[in-house]
């Protein structure tokens, strides 16, 4: 199959990016990675007029810490994000999701803007962002805005991103002392989406009382699914398995996912619930010994 035809233009700056965007807009698309729009395109599922190539644009590439936030630029490769030093370090839940993205041939070309922005609804990155209270930040032609998740997630294939803007970077709050984090979810295959995944970030006191919890669902909803209401009942209490199933058992009741061809609704449900458990029990060890 090949893509109808249309306009390519190489773009060497955000500046020259967003004017293409404003000229063009609807008629237009963003080339990241093109692990999802290059498919789409040649089965004509996407038929843009004009095709905008990120990849000239140096600035939107690096990995950084800044104010107590790692800093990763749109156009930054997954494949980099998983081999950084610096986010292993400073931001271990994410370093623990990315083998969970595709394949590495995938994650070689793959940006992690580019999956944000794509925003599928069982996708690995917008759970983190989610659950680490990440922050988006957008760019466009009045100046810059940074977004929360719950903001700039909206539905199905959906961001609050309007067609003259470009998601520039995310944010990601660097780890706190005593905090764990851990990803678990189950897929068919090792590399497909996740049919149910979870992502969880527990803080201990000094006395190894829980001071923060927060679990971030994926494959459960159109957009990340952050179960605020079941984690708050293990703020004041030790870490326990009796208090993790009763989260999960929790989380379990609260959602309504939808079934498709790979699993039902049902069965959803319960993969969330023990996943929670799995998640939460791995997070508390880790803060418990200092692992992150």
């Amino acid at each position: 199959m090949k893509p109808p035809p249309f306009e390519y233009f190489v773009p060497a700056s955000v500046e020259e990016a967003l004017t293409l965007l404003g000229e063009h807009r609807e008629q237009a698309k963003v080339l990241a990675g093109g692990q999802s729009l290059v498919p789409l395109m040649n089965f004509r599922l996407a038929r843009p007029r004009y095709l905008i190539d990120l990849n000239g644009i140096p600035e939107l590439v690096g990995i950084r810490e800044e104010d107590g936030w790692l800093a990763i630029g749109a156009m930054t490769r997954q494949r980099a994000v998983e081999r950084s030093a610096l986010v292993r370090d400073r931001c271990p839940l994410l370093a623990e999701a990315m083998p969970q993205v595709g394949h590495v041939q995938i994650r070689n070309r793959g940006t992690i803007g580019g999956s944000l922005a794509h925003a599928d609804p069982a996708a690995e990155l917008p759970a983190i962002v989610a659950a680490l209270g990440g922050q988006l930040v957008v760019r466009g032609p009045d100046g810059e805005r940074v977004m929360a998740p719950e903001r700039f997630f909206v539905g199905y294939l959906t961001t609050a991103l309007q067609p003259f803007e470009l998601l520039v970077g995310v944010r990601l709050p660097a780890r706190r002392s005593r905090t764990g984090h851990a990803f678990v979810e189950v897929s068919r295959r090792h590399g497909d989406f996740a049919l149910v995944g979870v992502a969880a970030a527990l803080t201990l006191d000094g006395a190894g009382a829980c001071t923060d919890a927060v679990i971030a669902l994926t494959g459960v909803g159109p957009t990340p699914v952050v179960a605020a209401a079941a984690t708050r009942v293990l703020v004041g209490q030790r870490p326990s398995t009796e208090a993790f199933q009763e989260v999960g058992r929790r989380v379990s009741e609260t959602l309504e996912p939808d079934s498709d061809l790979h699993a039902s609704s049902e069965y959803r449900k319960h993969l969330a619930g023990v996943l929670t458990r799995r998640a939460l029990t791995r997070a508390a060890e880790r803060a418990r010994g200092g692992e992150g």
